[in-house]
């Protein structure tokens, strides 16, 4: 105390105690004077001792019982003058420390004896206060007697000493305890550690207690002895002490000193044994009382509980349990029960508010609370407190609503006067203004007609008591209403704050404990390795103690507090009361979020979202959930029972929008209130801070937000933000502008909701994205069945959570996309679907635009997991689905085309997947995706996509929806191929590579490489599948698509066939070409025979296409041309391969099939296909030429040109001339062994041989249908022959001549049908060929020619050849059958009248040019081979002469006169040949029966049976007997010249002829004769001379000739004389009549005859005629001359010519001598 020690400070007090005690002696001096002689000497013991030592204070001390003792005496006179000095001075003294402990002593006794006297009361507290607070002089009884004597002076008459008293006795408790706490320290610093002190029971037992504390043992333990109303130990002397004043102390020192009783046992003990007994005792009349029972009915006098020590008591409570709760845990757990029983309704509501006043206390006390919950409720056989305190506070809110406070009982009597007293159940008193406005002025709860003011009482989180702090108060208070509602309400809200931010503290420590320590953990050494295990280890067991602790708190109290929440909320009708409760059902929420309690979270989510839902509603919705655990109406809290109180449907809130529920079968509308709005941006708030927690509810979250953004009327828009919707969602949703200015701001904070999903940690992402897909589920099940706009809620969120998710899509896109695929797009409601498409497609386009780490190009499996979706679409079969899949191709295309690399297959897989029967507009758009790859991207995709692009394009061809799309995807695969051609090398190359490392693969698992065409090397493999895709669509039902395919299939192995590797060639052949004529044949000969009408639309057909089967044959026709022309162009390639005469043998079989089908378009271009094979030249050796290397036939285009725009020539190293010179060097490359071409040539010739004996064998029976085959196609395959021959004449012999013959006869019957007619026919008047006919005789002209200058074994075809020819001449006279079928002739339409028999099916042709011009190559080759062995052998002449017979002895009946005037010219020319030959050969007998062949032939020819026509020129038959004239003639000059060579019996025919020739009208009719008398009169002339000539030759040797002569000559004389005759004898009978005509023509031809005679017999060698020959011509004369006078002017002129002769017969006589003689 350097204030009172310094030098002057000392100075001072010795002059103040001089002046003092000088003041003293002269105020005795009177009255007094023992008083003034002590002062005196007091005054000079002052000096003394100041002037002896230099430590005056402590000397002062020392002395200080002497240096007091003259003041106490001036006390002791009682003069109030005096008193006052001396106090003064003493206080002085006792203020600079210099009293000692005798002095203070003599001061309290002298202090006492005042009180005692009640003199000047308020100086002595003044100076016990100085005394007891300056120094520690004042222990033991001193100190009890200075106590005693505050406590006397409390209990005064005068109140202020009264209440100065009161404090000083406070001040001086308080001084006691304060010693003994310093005295402590003091002690803590010498002696380390307090010494243990055993338990004692003794409460005497003080001994071990230092000074300072013994006294504040005393005192205390004596209050409790007086405030339980018993006698003192210590303070002797008390005489009244009140209750109220002494629980005042004892709540003070246990206020103010908690330490001490903490550490003392003595006082711990005091505590326990004392205080709480105390405690619990005066507690008794609170307990027992219930308000409302009448005292009658208990067996004794309730006493009524006393506000004012009720209310210390409770004081009291709360300091022990606040400061001594870990001493006195079982003595709390009874306090907090009793407090909890304070609360029942039926206790006084002073009691009530005091209790909850109290609560509130520990409320803002979390660590109290966790020490409560610790304590009690995690013990097994302890009350539940804690969960009980929470739980009385919820009950004690429901009462107040249930029971409407009536006042206060104390103050019953003054009810009426309370402003807030009384029921106030009538809204008239709410404070509320009318219903008009809605608004109300007092923040209030308002619960079905209680209405409750909220009072502000206190600021959050501090328990400001009121009623607590009335110490001044005897009776009860008059409790405003509301109050005891408000505090409940502060401590609910506190108490939620409390244990959320303690616990949340907690938990952010051991969470940052736990990251320090595993980061800890990585460190190198062994021995911080296991320091750390073992602190890890630590706080584990730490953390789950802890644990264990939050948990059971909040299980405690979260039924209580939701329980009055809810109904707090429901009943709230002020905003900031509403956000306060919804805040800390939020917080409680998000706790056990944290603490994973899922139940209680869920249930506090549920109250939210019930809140936030109209009334009634909430609970369909709710219930359906996982909320349906929690009944709604009650929770049964172990036992004690807490009523879940439904909300209350009258709501006094304000209405601010109005819509339709969300159900199957809305019924009317609902309305939300302004709280309803509050609560769901509470929600919102909740899911957008706490998303992390909600787990499985974020289920109730996220349904309550569907239901109220479709009241509210919000709709997805892109990306699946909500937006408000149209202004009018039907007739039902109706805004206020107050929420309508809060819609953006609710649809922003539910987007950043979904945004904010970018923080939850994976687990809780997944809950979220369940949850959205459960929901979705429930959307999905509500649509069912009904075309209603259903709730897109689900389906928008998803996408929207899924986009900002992005940059982990990897572990929400299955689930996500996974739902998306199988429920919602899969949904029969549209709107459903579109949405679950657009949201689909949204995510992959975001996905693949979306800048990923690493990028996509290196996450090839993060790009197919995102392009995965896009192809399992493809499953799905609703077409707008399909669409929008599209779509979404050609968006990704568009933007992502380049980078696509391996997601390439998906994606053509998407357009693949389209079929056919998935309408136009699907196929139009993936069509469109097709066409974009195929323009752009082929360079971009890796190379083992080009064949999914090739299959892909394939499959639009085989679309049958829309020809377009076909043909330009054929189209598609003409560029695609294009692309491979040019970009060869590159492709070839990557795809080695990656066959490669395939094969490894398959290599390493141990199975065989799979793929299609496999041996193949990959690029080869790709051409394949090409031309396997067009030769698919070569036999697609559409001719226009076969047809289309057709063409670019030939074409593009035309064009790029040659980079094929050799071997490859083998499977284009068999597997491509083969496979497609075998489908074509096999459709064509099934095909349909109907007549189609039109061709879709209004295309007409033409009619050669207007079956399914003609369509077909087109198809046929061009395949089995492109074939062959691919094995005429590329032998050099095909040859080589092992099977070219297999393939060779299948090729013609199918040329064969073709030229045999019943069409003539397909038969006529398989022999075009098979006259190009076999134009094929094949290669000889050039063995002339050694020196010059090896050449193929066949030029190489080594350089393959600049095709489809290539600027450059591309040669391709691999090029066919290295290829062809792969094969071997010593050999020219391609000539194979010329034996295996003959075989090729040799099955050549047997399929032509089969085609043709089948194509010309007539059918057995006819109808309409039966098929012939027409002339072009038998034209073409007669002109396949010659060039076949050449290939084959070394081998061919008369079999193959035999069948060769039966082809060209059977081909040359057909008939043509009569339709065909006028263009195949000739005009019958022109001897045109048709162009088979033509072809036939070029066939045999090849042979005879090759025959020619064949071998001489060759030449015995001669006659075979000639039988051929004469078969066909015959045709002229007599034209072939075909079978049975029956002809019109052309013969018979003469004068080309075809049009009269255009009924007929069938009409045979004109073979009379054929068979002349058969006969002219007959006579021909006759002329050249006469003399030829085989023709002289076979009797060739014989059988020409033969024939020939035919039409000559028709003559006038041939159908053509052309005919056997044709027939004779030859005749004579082959005659003129071929008489020579038979002369030559007379000896051998080869001709024997040639003689009377020709002879018959004579016969019939010059004395034809048939008649000439009538209308016969003169000219005209004039030069027909000049034809007769000339056989005569070669008769004469040919025959009988030569008669010793020929046989006998030949010359008398002859004779014979002649004769009947000349002497031809002995005719017994006359009818024939005349005629022919008129018209042979030349050839009868010629017979005659040829006759005489012969007769009268004198080469004529043998006598029968000479007879044959003579003979003639009588008979022919004597005929002549019997016409004469007869004519003379008629003519004189008739008279005047004329005779018949025929009669004159008679006598007119014999008239001429005779002449005739004469002149020959004169012309003959007078010794060749006999006499009696002249006799008989002499003996004509006289008859002659009797035909004078006939009156005939005709016979007379005859008769004027035949008479002439006769004058050579005029000469004079000679002698008859001579006469005789002769």
């Amino acid at each position: 105390m350097s204030g009172t020690s310094s030098p002057e400070a000392v100075k001072k007090l010795l002059e103040n105690m001089q002046s003092d005690l000088r003041a003293l002696s002269l105020e005795c001096k009177k009255k007094f004077p023992p008083v003034k002689e002590a002062a005196e000497s007091g005054i000079i013991k002052v000096k003394t001792i100041a002037a002896r030592n230099t430590e005056i204070l402590a000397a002062l001390k020392e002395n200080s019982s002497e240096v007091v003792q003259p003041f106490l005496m001036g006390c002791g006179t009682k003069e109030p003058k005096i008193t006052q000095l001396c106090l003064a001075a003493i206080q002085r003294l006792m203020s600079h420390e210099v009293v000692s402990e005798t002095a203070a002593g003599n001061i309290i006794n002298m202090l006492w004896q005042l009180m005692e006297n009640s003199l000047e009361e308020l100086k002595l507290l003044q100076t016990v206060l100085v005394l007891l607070t300056t120094n520690t002089v004042v222990h033991d009884e001193a100190l009890s007697k200075a106590i005693v004597l505050c406590f006397r002076l409390h209990f005064t008459k005068d109140n202020i000493t009264n209440n100065t008293a009161a404090a000083t006795v406070r001040q001086v408790v308080t001084v006691v305890f304060e010693r003994m706490v310093a005295e402590d320290e003091r002690h803590r610093d010498i002696i380390e550690q307090p010494v243990l002190v055993q338990g004692n029971s003794n409460r005497r037992s003080v001994s071990t207690l230092k000074p300072c504390a013994k006294d504040a043992y005393m005192l205390f333990q004596d209050l409790c002895q007086l405030v339980n109303a018993d006698a003192p130990y210590w303070l002797v002397g008390m005489t009244e002490m009140t209750r109220t004043f002494g629980l005042e102390l004892l709540e003070s020192v246990l206020n103010d000193f908690p330490q001490v009783f903490l550490q003392h046992q003595e006082f711990s003990f005091l505590l326990k044994e004392r205080v709480c007994p105390l405690v619990i005792k005066l507690f008794s009349p609170n307990i027992k009382f219930r308000q409302g029972s009448s005292t009658s009915s208990s067996p004794a006098p309730v006493e009524k509980p006393y506000f004012p020590i009720c209310m210390r008591l409770l004081r009291v409570v709360s300091v022990l349990i606040k400061q001594f709760y870990s001493l006195l845990v079982t003595e709390c757990e009874i306090f907090l029960s009793l407090l909890v029983k304070f609360l029942d309704a039926d206790k006084p509501q002073w009691l009530r508010a005091v209790a909850v006043e109290s609560i509130h206390r520990f409320c803002v006390q979390p660590q109290l609370l966790r020490s409560f919950c610790q304590s009690y409720d995690m013990k097994q056989h302890s009350t539940k407190v804690f969960r009980d305190i929470v739980n009385a506070l919820g009950s004690f809110i429901q009462s107040l609503f249930l029971v409407p406070p009536t006042g206060n009982p104390a103050t019953s009597n003054q009810a009426g006067n309370n402003n807030l007293g009384g029921s106030v159940s009538a809204p008239a008193n709410s404070g509320m203004v009318g219903i008009g406005g809605g608004v109300t002025l007092l923040p209030a709860f308002e619960y079905r007609g209680t209405w409750i003011p909220i009072l502000t009482i206190t600021v959050q989180g501090s328990a400001k008591a009121t009623y607590l702090e009335m110490l001044d108060k005897v009776e009860p208070p008059t409790i405003p209403e509301g109050y005891a509602m408000s505090v409940a309400f502060h401590c609910l809200l506190d108490l939620v704050r409390g244990i959320t931010s303690m616990i949340e503290g907690e938990l952010g420590e051991v969470e940052t404990e736990c990251q320090t320590t595993t980061e800890e953990g990585s460190s190198p050494t062994q021995s911080t390795e296991q320091q750390d295990l073992q602190s890890t280890s630590d706080q584990m067991d730490k953390e789950i103690v802890s644990r264990a602790v939050w948990e059971e708190m909040v299980n405690a109290c979260w039924c209580g507090l939701l329980a009055a929440l809810s109904l707090l909320l429901d009943a709230s009708t002020d905003e900031a009361a509403t956000e306060n409760i919804l805040k800390a059902e939020l917080t409680m929420a998000a706790l056990c979020g944290r603490l994973g309690l899922v139940t209680s979270r869920d249930a506090f989510i549920t109250a939210i979202c019930k809140g936030s839902l109209p009334p009634h509603y909430a609970l369909t919705v709710l219930n359906t959930t996982t909320a349906a655990t929690l009944s709604n109406k009650s929770y049964s809290v172990q036992g004690q029972s807490v009523m879940m109180i439904s909300p209350s449907s009258e709501s006094h809130q304000q209405v601010v929008a109005v819509g339709q529920p969300l159900a199957v079968q809305p019924q009317g509308t609902v309305m939300l209130t302004s709280k309803n709005i509050q609560c769901m941006r509470t929600l919102l708030n909740l899911a957008h801070c706490h998303g992390a927690v909600l787990g499985t509810s974020w289920q109730l979250v996220l349904a309550t937000l569907q239901h109220l953004v479709w009241i509210l009327g919000l709709k997805p828009s892109s990306g699946g933000a909500l937006k408000p919707g149209r202004a009018v969602e039907g007739p039902s949703t109706v805004l206020t502008t107050a929420v309508m200015t809060d819609l953006p701001v609710i649809s922003n904070i539910l987007s950043r909701l979904f945004e904010s999903s970018q923080y939850l940690d994976d687990v809780s992402l997944h809950h979220l994205i369940n949850a959205l897909c459960s929901l979705s589920l429930e959307a999905m099940d509500m649509a069912y069945g009904n075309n209603k706009e259903p709730s897109l809620f689900a389906v928008a969120k998803l996408l929207e959570t899924g986009l900002v998710n992005m940059h982990r899509i990897e572990i929400l896109w299955r689930p996500l996309t996974g739902h998306l695929l199988e429920k919602v797009c899969q949904h029969p409601n549209s709107r459903m679907r579109e949405w679950g498409a657009e949201a689909l497609t949204s995510l992959i386009k975001a996905g693949l635009t979306f800048n990923h780490d690493p990028p996509l190009s290196q996450n090839q499996r993060l790009q197919l997991l995102l392009l995965n979706p896009l192809k399992e679409m493809s499953n799905i079969n609703h077409p707008d689905i399909r669409l929008k899949q599209l779509e979404c191709v050609l968006q990704i295309l568009q933007s992502q085309g380049d980078s696509l690399g391996p997601g390439w297959p998906l994606v053509l897989g998407v357009m693949g997947a389209i079929r056919n029967d998935q309408g136009e507009s699907l196929i139009r758009t993936a069509f469109q995706c097709l066409q974009l790859v195929v323009t752009d991207f082929l360079p971009t995709m890796p190379c083992t996509c080009l064949q999914i692009v090739v299959d892909v394009a394939g499959s639009f061809g085989l679309h049958n929806q829309e020809l377009n799309i076909s043909l330009t995807s054929i189209g598609l695969l003409w560029n695609i191929s294009d692309y491979f051609f040019q970009r060869g090398e590159t492709i070839e190359k990557e795809l080695n590579k990656e066959e490669a490392a395939q094969q490894k693969q398959a290599e390493e698992k141990g199975v065989v490489l799979n793929r299609p065409f496999h041996p193949a090397p990959p690029f080869d493999c790709l051409w394949l599948c090409l031309y396997a895709k067009l030769g698919e669509l070569c036999v697609d039902p559409r001719p226009a698509v076969r047809k289309s395919a057709g063409q670019t299939l030939f074409s593009t192995i035309g064009a790029h066939g040659t980079l094929l590797q050799h071997s490859t060639w083998h499977t284009v052949i068999w597997k491509v070409l083969f496979h497609l004529l075998d489908r074509v044949r096999e459709s064509s000969t099934t095909a349909d025979k109907e007549k189609i009408e039109s061709g879709g639309g209004n295309i007409l057909i033409h009619h050669s296409r207007d079956t399914a089967e003609k369509q077909w044959a087109e198809t046929w026709v061009l395949t089995l041309a492109g074939v062959a022309r691919i094995f005429n162009t590329r032998r050099y390639l095909l040859q080589p391969l092992g099977d070219f005469s297999r393939a060779w043998d299948v090729l013609l079989d199918h040329i064969q099939s073709a030229a045999l089908s019943k069409n003539n378009e397909v038969s006529l271009a398989a022999l075009k296909s098979f006259q190009e094979i076999l134009q094929i030249v094949s290669p000889v050796r050039d063995s002339d030429k050694p020196e010059t290397p090896p050449v193929v036939n066949v030029p190489v285009p080594v350089l393959i040109g600049p095709i489809s725009g290539m600027s450059r020539p591309f040669v391709r190293t691999d090029s066919i001339g290295e290829k062809l010179g792969r094969y071997s060097s010593s050999e020219p490359p391609i000539v194979t062994d010329e034996l295996e071409d003959l075989n090729l040539w040799w099955a050549a010739w047997n399929t032509w041989y089969r085609i043709g004996s089948e194509s010309t064998k007539p059918p057995v029976t006819f109808d309409k249908l039966t098929f012939i085959p027409s002339q072009p196609f038998l034209t073409a395959l007669i002109q396949i022959f010659p060039a076949l021959y050449q290939h084959i004449k070394t081998g061919f012999n008369m079999d193959d001549l035999q069948k060769l013959g039966v082809i060209l006869h059977s081909a040359i019957s057909v008939p043509i049908s009569s339709d065909a007619s006028p263009f195949i026919l000739p005009s019958y008047t022109e001897a045109v060929l048709t162009s088979l006919q033509e072809a036939v005789l070029t066939a045999l002209d090849v042979l005879q020619k090759a025959i020619c200058v064949g071998p001489e074994n060759m030449q015995i075809m001669y006659p075979a050849i000639f039988d051929q020819l004469l078969a066909f001449v015959e045709f002229s006279c007599k034209p072939p059958q075909y079978g049975q079928l029956e002809t019109k002739h052309i013969a018979n339409a003469k004068y080309n009248q075809i049009q009269l028999f255009a009924p007929a099916e069938w009409v045979a042709l004109n073979y009379v040019p054929f068979a002349e011009r058969s006969l002219e190559v007959v006579v021909d080759l006759y002329q050249k081979t006469a003399c030829h062995k085989a023709v002289v052998n076979e009797k060739v002449l014989q059988n020409i002469i033969k024939t020939l017979r035919v039409p000559l002895s028709l003559k006038y009946s041939c159908p053509s006169e052309s005919t056997w005037k044709l027939a004779v010219s030859s005749l004579l020319r082959v005659l003129s040949i071929g008489l020579p030959v038979a002369r030559q050969h007379a000896s051998s007998g080869k001709f024997d029966s040639m003689w009377p062949e020709l002879a018959n032939t004579f016969e019939d020819f010059l004395f034809t049976k048939s008649i000439p026509p009538d209308n016969l020129s003169i000219q005209e038959f004039q030069r027909n007997e000049n034809i007769d004239v000339e056989v005569v003639q070669l008769i004469s000059n040919e025959i009988l010249p030569y008669a010793n060579f020929i046989p006998k019996e030949f010359v008398g025919q002859i004779m014979t002829m002649l004769n009947k020739g000349s002497i031809h009208s002995q005719s017994s009719s006359f009818t024939e004769a005349e005629i022919d008398i008129r018209l042979r009169e030349e050839f009868s002339k010629m017979c005659f001379e040829t006759l005489l000539q012969f007769s009268f030759s004198n080469k004529v040797t043998t006598p029968q000739e000479g007879y044959i002569s003579r003979m003639a000559l009588s008979v022919l004389l004597k005929r002549s004389q019997d016409v004469l005759h007869r004519y003379i004898e008629d003519e004189r009978l008739s008279g005047k009549c004329p005779l018949p005509r025929q009669q004159v023509t008679e006598i007119i031809f014999v008239l001429k005859a005779v002449s005739t005679l004469i002149d020959s017999l004169k012309k003959t060698q007078p010794e060749n005629v006999d006499g009696n020959t002249w006799a008989q011509v002499i003996a004509l004369y006289p008859t002659l001359v009797e035909c004078i006078t006939c009156s005939s002017s005709e016979v007379c002129s005859a008769l004027k010519e035949a008479l002439v002769p006769f004058k050579d017969f005029m000469q004079p006589p000679a002698s008859r001598v001579q006469n005789g003689e002769s």
